[in-house]
């Protein structure tokens, strides 16, 4: 390791260098609203110090995870203070066993809302994912996993919607959240209407019958892909604002994951491209 890293040992889990660390199961609906984010494993740090636009206030590891990551800590900036400590003081600070013994603090500072986001990322290359009520950590990281891995370029949030920068969320997305550029805020309509107002066609994915199978239309150049939450689906008005599509499947069955719908129709749109 590079002797520009700032190693501290620490021995008290009541350190308060640690704080943001402290009880991170507990926060984990709330830490990504405070201006900080946690970031927990190996494949994240690596998004964290390599590809993410956040900056990195400080990383906490375990003393056995030094060496094996001797790599990748090389690419800490100078300046974040790099935590070490015991991996029973670890897990007492965090308040669970995090047996990758890796986290590390980031900085959320200024999402940007819908309409901001396009006055500030136009032209993007790519379709946009649009989530509205997507409040389950999983399905979020999910879909801002999807996105990223067929071209998306961007994702855009209601006010419903959970944080991507949750926990949980950035390990499930496999770091996406942390690179994908992504606005947060606003009533799904809000949304809906600020992308429309842009210059997209916004297919709003709904199983119901009036809405026009996916294959049967043709891919516009600006395209957004609207998703709602499982269960109720998109309200009438976020509907009504788009155009209807559904993923065609086998009789008497029309529900499926809302990351998997996600991923169905952005790989379609992505194969349409490349053909």
């Amino acid at each position: 390791m590079g002797s520009a890293m700032h190693l501290i040992p620490v021995t008290d889990p009541a350190d308060p260098r640690l704080a943001a660390y402290t009880s991170i199961r507990e926060k984990d609906l709330t830490s990504g609203h405070g201006g900080r984010f946690i970031v927990e494993g190996k494949v994240t740090l690596e998004t964290l110090l390599t590809r993410s636009r956040f900056a990195v206030e400080s990383l906490f590891l375990a003393e056995s995870r030094l060496a094996p990551l001797a790599d990748l800590l090389a690419k800490v900036p100078a300046d974040v203070p790099v935590y070490t400590a015991p991996q029973d003081i670890m897990d007492h600070v965090a308040g669970f066993p995090m047996h990758r013994g890796v986290l590390a603090c980031g900085l959320k500072g200024d999402i940007p809302l819908p309409g901001e986001f396009l006055a500030q990322h136009e032209p993007r290359s790519g379709p946009l994912l649009l989530l509205s009520d997507i409040s389950n950590h999983d399905n979020t990281g999910a879909c801002f996993r999807n996105a990223a891995a067929f071209g998306a370029g961007g994702v855009l949030l209601d006010e419903r919607c959970c944080d991507p920068l949750y926990r949980k969320a950035i390990r499930v997305s496999s770091g996406a959240s942390l690179f994908l550029p992504y606005a947060h805020g606003g009533t799904g309509l809000d949304m809906v209407n600020a992308v429309l107002n842009a210059g997209y066609t916004v297919w709003a994915m709904t199983p119901r019958a009036e809405a026009q199978p996916m294959q049967s239309l043709p891919v516009p150049d600006k395209l957004a892909i609207l998703l709602g939450a499982e269960g109720p689906g998109l309200p009438d008005a976020l509907i009504a604002a788009a155009e209807p599509v559904r993923i065609p499947m086998s009789p008497g069955f029309d529900s499926i994951n809302v990351a998997t719908a996600g991923a169905i129709a952005l790989a379609h749109v992505f194969g349409e491209k490349q053909g």
